[in-house]
């Protein structure tokens, strides 16, 4: 018989300070940026970034640790696996996940500075409709490998979540396989999140193999899952995804999302928002409430609809973790939480 896990969700992610700042066309024109997109930089370009973008917010971020902030702040137990370096931005990186209630013991990387492999940054360069452009130097958070899989720890979860932009480094891949492996020893569900549709360009062949061998739980946007399955066809590319995993959830920005499990669609319609100020980490906070759900044991619908809600509370304000205990919004709309 299955313990009773000691988390509800565990994240696997790449360990990032997310650097925030006011934008417009006319400066990503000037920066050969393409709005919307992420790219990987080295440590010149992110430090030369840095010094021509406008002021703005230093925040602990990366996709999984998002996510996992957001599982803590509904009041979930959540736990993290993720590299930093042994320097200030790894202390505030590691300050912040623990401040949020999350379980964080990975090994710092020693002297990481040291070797250019300071604790990973990503510019985000915010335009006024809210839109995000990201350049992502990974730094120490590239440097994740098999040995930093805590297999106990991944055991004690209901749900592993493995974050999409980790794929791109082949010690990192080896450490999705052995946190899979781990899960399913213990009987737990794996979840992947795609992450952004360049990361689908890049590894579309290996992603699909990964999700078909390994992947109980995928989280996509409509870019991520057309680019999967090299298709237009939203309803085709859907289609298929459900049928070699377990249960997908596909975000569709305002027109909400669409979740499946086997025959079964579910839409759940997107929570309203006053005024979308930044996108930066709706996704992220979608998974979250999602992922929580699923590991209590809630419907579909259900589960979509706390991740919805946790998605419409970070897109009005600054930054990609909640600023209101999500907690709290869920007991004020009547939203159940599970055991």
């Amino acid at each position: 018989m299955t313990q009773a896990p000691t988390y509800d969700v565990c994240a696997v992610g790449n360990a990032i300070v997310d650097v925030l700042a006011p934008s417009d066309a006319a400066f990503l024109d000037a920066q050969g940026l393409t709005a919307g997109s992420m790219q990987l930089v080295d440590a010149a370009r992110s430090a030369a970034l840095y010094e021509a973008m406008a002021a703005g917010v230093e925040a602990s971020g990366g996709s999984a640790g998002n996510t996992v902030a957001g599982v803590g702040s509904f009041g979930g137990r959540a736990a993290y696996i993720g590299k930093v370096a042994d320097d200030q931005l790894g202390g505030v990186f590691s300050h912040d996940i623990r401040a949020a209630g999350v379980h964080f013991e990975t090994a710092p990387l020693r002297n990481g500075a040291a070797s250019g492999l300071a604790t990973g940054v990503c510019m985000i360069n915010v335009t006024p409709d809210g839109q995000r452009t990201m350049c992502t130097f990974l730094g120490a958070a590239n440097q994740l490998e098999a040995a930093d899989i805590d297999a106990a720890l991944i055991g004690a979860s209901a749900i592993v979540y493995l974050e999409g932009y980790l794929f791109d480094p082949a010690p990192a891949r080896a450490a999705f396989e052995a946190a899979a492996a781990a899960a399913h020893a213990a009987g737990r569900k794996v979840a992947i999140t795609l992450s952004d549709s360049f990361v689908v360009h890049r590894w579309r062949a290996e992603l699909l193999a990964f999700i078909e061998a390994s992947a109980d739980i995928v989280l996509a946007n409509e870019a991520e899952l057309t680019a999967l399955f090299e298709t237009d066809d939203f309803d085709a590319a859907a289609a298929r995804l459900a049928s070699i995993v377990e249960v997908a959830a596909v975000t569709r920005g305002a027109e909400g999302s669409v979740v499946l499990s086997g025959d079964e669609q579910v839409a759940v319609a997107a929570f309203p928002v006053d005024k979308v100020v930044d996108t930066t980490g709706a996704g992220d906070q979608y998974a979250a409430g999602f992922l929580l759900g699923l590991s209590r044991g809630l419907t579909l619908e259900e589960a979509g609809r706390l991740g919805s809600l946790a998605a419409s509370e970070v897109i009005a304000h600054w930054g990609p973790r909640p600023m209101t205990p999500l907690r709290e919004l869920a007991q004020s709309a009547g939203l159940t939480l599970g055991g």
